[in-house]
């Protein structure tokens, strides 16, 4: 938990500079649709069109296979405290209705639902916060003794330095950005679409989104477990463990709570997740939409991910996740470093404007991109 708040410190700096980059680079289409991300300003601002290429690669595998997998695996095992659950049967039971629906919506049928998905997600989102707030003052005895047990698991060195792999440092940096994805470059796909008078804009409200996501939802949700005093082994965790810890305050309301949430938050992260994975099909098809059939046998195989994802082990999805995930970091990170000076100069334009009581308006010209193609100039 500790190495999981100190990365959505340091990523939130990491997601300003990439939001940012997105927008001065993005572009117009043809039908006035903005668009951009990490493979844009890869190869308009460090003209490397190859490492471009290399991104897209590394995202669909990411967000079609690694996170797609671990998504849907998560759902399922929202279901393992049920009495009708079968290792055997339900399993594949859950996987084939999600890959079912998803496949539906991808191909244009499921409109009505994802739009009435999209506007339950934020409440249900809001519900989870208070029901763990409650949790967490119905255990309020317990608070001491749990913020010892995460400063004592984060600083436990001799554990780090025997088992660097598996140590709550480096468990809690990958988990930290799973969680906000800060840095890996997905988020500035999505940005780059926003209608804004100037990048720094969408660049702070990112930031915020990274302090909301990690330091709301997530420390909420381990406060919530941790306060409770459950007992975690590796037969129970990840959503079975959220679960019990509800349900030791709301009894077996908890367990079904908790199984609506994950279906709601799953499904809309698995349409997200493939809008990321159209961007990049589009970058690495010349700029140009792929055709429809194409795009048809991609969903195909997307929601046979997804139908797989529900029977494979934990430990075989979260790996997929993590690699993938790495891959994604390892090129979009030292491309934030590399053009971190790009976004600062954004940002400074940005509050020396306000500093003279203007609506901020930005023009790449204001700090040295002179391109006439540039969406600013």
């Amino acid at each position: 938990c500790f190495w999981m708040w100190v990365m959505c410190i340091i990523g939130a700096s990491s997601a300003f500079i990439e939001t940012t980059l997105a927008q001065i680079y993005k572009r117009l289409d043809s039908n006035g649709h903005m668009y951009g991300g990490p493979a844009y300003y890869i190869e308009a601002g460090l003209k490397k069109p190859r490492i471009a290429i290399l991104f897209c690669i590394c995202l669909i595998a990411t967000y079609a296979v690694g996170f797609n997998l671990l998504c849907s695996y998560n759902l399922q095992s929202t279901f393992i405290e049920y009495s009708f659950y079968n290792p055997s049967i339900t399993p594949i039971m859950i996987g084939a209705a999600l890959a079912i629906i998803t496949g539906y919506c991808l191909l244009g049928g499921g409109k009505r639902i994802v739009k009435v998905t999209g506007t339950i997600v934020p409440l249900m989102g809001v519900s989870y916060i208070i029901v763990a707030l409650i949790v967490i003052l119905l255990n309020i005895q317990n608070i001491p003794s749990m913020f010892l047990l995460i400063f004592q698991d984060a600083f436990n060195f001799t554990s780090i330095a025997g088992g660097f792999a598996g140590s709550c440092l480096v468990y809690g940096i990958k988990r930290g950005l799973f969680s906000n994805e800060a840095g890996v470059g997905s988020a500035p796909n999505a940005s780059a679409s926003a209608d804004v008078s100037h990048p720094a804009k969408q660049g702070l409200v990112q930031t915020l989104s990274v302090y909301i996501d990690t330091l709301l939802l997530c420390t909420a949700t381990a406060l919530m477990c941790l306060s409770t005093g459950v007992a975690r082994d590796v037969s129970v965790s990840g959503a079975p463990y959220v679960q019990n810890a509800i349900s030791s305050v709301f009894g077996t309301a908890g367990p079904v709570f908790i199984t609506v949430a994950m279906v709601l938050f799953a499904f809309t992260t698995l349409i997200g997740n493939l809008y990321y994975v159209d961007n990049a099909i589009i970058f690495l098809n010349n700029k140009k939409e792929p055709s429809r059939n194409f795009m048809r046998i991609f969903y195909i195989i997307a929601t046979v991910i997804v139908f797989v994802g529900a029977i494979v082990p934990m430990d075989v999805a979260w790996a997929m996740a993590d690699i993938t995930m790495g891959l994604m970091t390892l090129i979009n990170l030292p491309t934030c470093v590399a053009m971190g000076k790009v976004a600062i100069n954004c940002l400074k334009d940005y509050e020396h404007q306000k500093k003279l009581g203007k609506i901020p308006l930005f023009r790449a010209s204001n700090i040295g991109i002179t391109d006439e193609n540039n969406f600013w100039n």
